[in-house]
């Protein structure tokens, strides 16, 4: 409620109508500060249809703004099918900048962007992870290999699933955000293969809206050296299998340490993708 920026309350005061995720949220919202408008329901459930009657406001010359729950519309929330419709329809889409639990949780952890590592600038969002089956182990596999900071959204009922998931991933930091830019927000860094113990040791740890951010592998010293063997098994392996296995497999055959075969994995991928970039098409 405190977040909202001066300039929405203005756009939400000129507007001849509010289409809204939850007209119940929003006209709280409105009441709070003052503001009266006709409020149209435009949700996951009903978005095309929901559209179609937004079409019929603007095509009337009227000016709507839409509000989604907890988020940005569009984001891993409602509103781009309505905002895809509006600008098929030739009409101006203008986004309103808002809290972003996304961008909090980057920003409280500070290292999204580091001048030494080029690897670490940024960070990706993939959003919601798939429910279950091989699409989810895949966006997993993907989180996993990334250089970058990975930051994704999981739903409370699939927090169980989530840590029983991570439960292989030691050695890798993991950083929870629940109830960002809300009342009861919280901020917990821990070992990924930790997440399950802290969900167990408070039922309001399982509580509200979350959203996670996987930190990148922790790089060797650049003056430790990588044994010739390890890059002799990775070189050989890298191509047919996926990053993980691949460490897991070059662990298995020469003994090394996992974070100095992750750290020499993640060095060749990052220089061969560099590579494939920079070969003309």
């Amino acid at each position: 409620m405190a977040d909202i920026t001066l300039r929405a309350l203005h756009v939400l005061d000129l507007v001849d109508a509010v289409a809204c995720e939850d007209s119940r949220h929003t006209s709280q919202l409105m009441q709070t500060y003052g503001l009266h408008k006709p409020l149209m329901a435009v949700h996951m459930h009903n978005e095309h249809e929901g559209a179609t009657k937004v079409m019929e406001r603007l095509a009337r010359g009227e000016r709507v703004a839409y509000v989604s729950d907890a988020g940005t519309p569009g984001v891993s929330d409602p509103g781009a099918i309505l905002g895809a419709a509006a600008r098929a329809g030739g009409y101006r889409v203008i986004p309103l900048p808002g809290a972003s639990s996304i961008t909090a949780l980057a920003s409280a952890w500070g290292q999204v962007s580091d001048p030494h590592q080029w690897t670490a600038q940024g960070f990706r969002f993939v959003g919601f992870l798939p429910a279950k089956g091989s699409d989810r182990s895949t966006a997993l596999k993907h989180i996993w290999a990334s250089p970058q900071v990975v930051v994704w959204l999981e739903a409370p009922h699939r927090l169980d699933k989530l840590a029983q998931d991570l439960r292989e991933w030691s050695g890798r930091t993991l950083s929870i955000g629940r109830e960002l830019t809300k009342r009861y927000e919280h901020i917990h860094t821990l070992p990924c293969d930790a997440l399950g113990g802290w969900l167990q040791s408070d039922a309001q740890n399982q509580r509200g809206e979350f959203v996670f951010a996987l930190h990148p592998a922790p790089i060797a010293p650049a003056d430790a050296g990588t044994p010739a063997q390890v890059v002799d098994a990775l070189e050989a392996l890298l191509p047919h299998v996926p990053l993980k296995t691949a460490v897991q497999l070059a662990v298995t055959l020469t003994g090394v340490s996992k974070n100095v075969a992750y750290a020499a994995a993640l060095e060749m991928s990052t220089k061969s993708a560099a590579a494939s970039r920079s070969e003309p098409d």
